[in-house]
């Protein structure tokens, strides 16, 4: 629990937040589209928790741990626990519009990547359990290329996110996605730490709650 900080949950029936629009689309998008599609050219990593998804999901660190950020992309990429140090990596030296969207976040950011599902991948149904707010700590997603043909479901609740907008959601409750349509989903994906500028903007956010167990 952080200190000071009430857990964000519905009072009626003690049901914690499972995501929430932070966020209406970025008015630049046109340029964060244009950025990401030049970084296509780069390379970018499989995801090493293979067991979870089946097709193509690949990451292209933005951010990292301090002590990894002369080390192997994978290290960069996936490295997210255990540290309290965290920095840029140069790729963000070319990419104004990702950092002006990092700079919109007013609490302590950790992690940062993009995360590309390829037509036809989809992500199994599983938790992460070390990023909930009850442990400060959040996950952000801005969609950067998406299409109603991507299915998102956070403990089976749809989460339909537009291009542009910016997300929080309860990575620690199951979540799965699909991606059916015919082009590459590639996300801007942040962790943070939840400060109280967080939890008031999901508070704001028309949050969705989890159903009651």
């Amino acid at each position: 629990m952080v200190p000071g900080i009430e857990t964000l949950q519905d009072p009626g029936a003690d049901r914690a937040v499972a995501f929430a629009r932070l966020a209406p689309p970025a008015p630049m998008l046109p340029a964060l589209q244009a950025e990401v599609a030049a970084l296509l050219g780069r390379e970018w990593i499989a995801h090493v928790n293979q067991r979870d998804y089946r097709g193509g999901w690949d990451v292209l660190p933005l951010r990292c741990q301090r002590q990894h950020a002369q080390a192997h992309p994978v290290l960069q990429g996936f490295a997210i626990a255990g540290g309290d140090e965290w920095q840029d990596l140069p790729v963000l030296d070319q990419c104004p519009a990702i950092r002006d969207v990092l700079a919109g976040l007013h609490c302590p950011l950790r992690a940062a990547r993009l995360m590309r599902l390829r037509p036809g991948a989809e992500i199994l149904p599983h938790r992460d359990r070390d990023i909930e707010l009850d442990d400060g700590q959040a996950r952000l997603h801005v969609p950067v290329f998406t299409s109603p043909d991507v299915s998102f479901q956070v403990a089976g609740l749809p989460m339909a996110m537009a291009a542009g907008e910016l997300w929080y959601f309860n990575a620690a409750l199951e979540h799965a996605v699909r991606n059916d349509g015919r082009d590459d989903r590639i996300h801007l994906v942040v962790d943070c730490l939840a400060n109280t500028w967080l939890h008031a903007a999901i508070a704001a956010g028309q949050p969705v709650y989890a159903p009651a167990n």
